[in-house]
């Protein structure tokens, strides 16, 4: 079987895909959201409650008693302005507010309900939603209450003297919001007022040209041009680097390791402030250029890290697509994945490799379900049958090639890469062979973003949920047995409004030609004992493709569709091992 044949997903002889044991992820997925959402929050305590008098209804009835009394007078001295008259004794209307004002005053002078007071704290629990508490100080008197969310939307209670309040609300977008808690006491004319600015960890995203940030060959981003050491690590300036803004709390990085003599492994990370994690981004043996595309939190002080796992010296790229804060931008949505291209069928484009060092053109935006207002799309773009060595760059519909590179290949080689790129607004992007020979390119595309789309970037500290080598994993299965497929289950009760999870897959241990493709499954996991799910459609799209011994990593933007559960199929014709690292969600609540 050609890598060719492999990478389009088609002509495969249909064969009967057994489910393994369903194995669902560990609570790492609950515990990792609750750890990254909960790190926002705001505290505001009760000294700093606004009181407010309030105009009563005696305070209005005597302004308009005096304002009715004046005229009188007035009349009265034109009626008779030579003859000054005695006083008169008061009405009982102008008694009445004689007597109400000073009583109002001295209500006011002495502090009507003077213990009323509010403490109030929003904390994040999910990327966009806030838990509110309003500790409320109070005599014994009725009180209002009005949460005013700072979107545009508030919330009321009444409760009664001291009270402890808890609300939550679920933000539609990202961004900084001024929550304001408002407590009224009728009775007593006054009012208490307290708040502060919640801003939502989760983030949206702001695609970006393509550009290189660094490259160790040249010393583009570091203080001079060389490799990077075995079990060494270069930092990368992000934030205020090439228009990208200060507050930056992620990245979409494509990193390249080159001019490699030996097998290792690459690892992105935070860097100051945050430990390495023992995960990995993509892997290399020697003589082969290897890209992966990389989403990271970026570290305080506005770097990312770059850590060489082997044991000798390598050369990294690294080029920014597009970036996330915590401001209203583009949400994620995610797709089953669908292809938009294939050049061998003519499918999106031309029929026919295409040509060396040219681009070709390809509508996106209004197609297959995506939406014509996309700012951006994420794809996996496959080269495959590459008559040389060269390198493919996906970019916008409009505009000149960037400098940047997607994926590398060589002659024979059949390898896929995930891609975010900037959609022109015309809703198309470009694909440029630049290589010297011409080859074929498969394109997929995975999911969108759009202003209409909400669901928000919310980055874990990465952590590994499934390794078919490691039993520790709770995988019983061995190995990725080939045309079969694993299933597991991502979306616990805890973790709701998930769009997609952000994974690193990884098969190594190959031992022949094949592909993986990761759909969400029609299908919910079985209960305990109960028969295994059926396997749901074979996919058609491929996320990686290997031969005999590769270790092949990608990035996957996955969605667990309605039921919370995803499945891994293997396309090839022999076992192979499976590694799935997380790194992180899109979600929309």
């Amino acid at each position: 079987m050609t890598a060719a044949f492999v990478a389009a997903g088609l002509g495969i002889i249909p064969g009967i895909a057994q489910a393994a044991d369903p194995v669902p992820v560990a609570a790492g997925v609950a515990e990792a959201i609750a750890e990254a959402s909960t790190s926002e929050g705001f505290h505001s305590p009760a000294d700093r409650t606004i009181r407010t008098t309030l105009p009563t209804a005696t305070d209005g009835k005597a302004k308009a008693n005096a304002k009715t009394a004046a005229p009188q007078k007035a009349q009265t001295a034109q009626a008779e302005p030579t003859a000054p008259t005695a006083p008169t004794a008061p009405t009982a209307q102008a008694a009445e507010a004689a007597e109400a004002a000073p009583t109002a005053q001295a209500a006011l002078d002495a502090g009507a309900n003077p213990t009323l007071a509010v403490d109030v704290s929003g904390t994040s629990y999910t990327a966009h939603g806030i838990e509110l508490t309003a500790l409320i100080t109070s005599a014994d008197f009725a009180l209002d209450i009005v949460v005013d969310w700072g979107d545009g939307k508030t919330d009321t209670f009444t409760a009664q003297g001291n009270y402890e309040l808890h609300a939550s609300h679920i933000y539609d977008k990202s961004g900084e919001y001024q929550v304001q808690v408002k407590v009224t006491d009728t009775a007593n004319a006054v009012q208490a007022t307290n708040g502060g600015a919640f801003l939502t960890p989760g983030a949206d995203f702001t695609p970006h040209t393509p550009t290189r940030l660094l490259d160790t060959r040249n010393g583009t981003g570091v203080t001079a041009a060389g490799k990077v050491a075995g079990q060494g690590s270069t930092r990368v300036k992000v934030a205020g680097n090439a228009s990208v803004p200060a507050g930056v709390t992620a990245v979409a990085l494509n990193v390249t390791v080159t001019e490699t003599v030996d097998s290792g492994h690459v690892t992105v990370w935070p860097g100051a402030g945050y430990d390495r994690p023992n995960t990995s981004n993509l892997n290399y043996t020697a003589g082969r250029s290897v890209p992966n595309m990389v989403i990271v939190p970026v570290g305080e002080d506005g770097y990312v890290e770059i850590f060489n796992g082997g044991w000798q010296p390598v050369d990294l790229i690294a080029d920014v697509t597009g970036y996330f804060t915590r401001a209203s931008a583009s949400g994620y949505t995610s797709m089953t994945p669908a292809r938009f291209v294939d050049t061998r069928d003519g499918v999106g484009t031309a029929r026919g490799k295409l040509a060396a060092r040219s681009a070709f053109t390809t509508g996106i935006g209004g197609l297959q379900g995506v939406p014509q207002n996309v700012t951006a799309v994420a794809l996996n773009v496959t080269v495959t049958e590459p008559e040389g060595p060269g390198h493919m760059t996906a970019y916008s519909g409009t505009g000149p090639v960037p400098t940047a590179s997607n994926l590398n290949f060589v002659p024979g080689q059949t390898v896929a890469n995930a891609v975010i790129v900037p959609v022109a607004a015309d809703g198309t992007i470009k694909i440029f062979n630049g290589a010297w020979s011409p080859t074929h390119v498969v394109v997929d595309v995975v999911g969108y973003y759009s202003p209409d789309s909400k669901a928000a970037f919310l980055p874990f500290t990465p952590f590994r949920t499934l390794d078919t080598r490691e039993e520790a994993y709770g995988w019983p299965g061995g190995r990725f047995r080939a045309r079969e497929f694993i299933t597991k289950g991502f979306t616990p009760e805890a973790a709701t409004g998930v769009e997609a999870y952000v994974l690193n897959a990884t098969v190594t241990e190959t031992r022949g030609t094949g592909f993986l493709s990761v759909a969400p499954s029609p299908y919910a996991l079985p209960a305990e004992g109960a028969p295994a799910a059926p396997a749901g459609p074979r996919p058609v799209s491929s996320t990686l493709n290997w031969t005999t011994g590769d270790t092949v990593p990608n990035l996957v933007q996955a969605s667990d569709g309605d039921h919370g559960v995803i499945t891994f199929w293997n396309q090839g014709h022999e076992d192979a091992d499976l590694v799935l690292d997380v790194f992180g969600v899109y979600q929309t609540k």
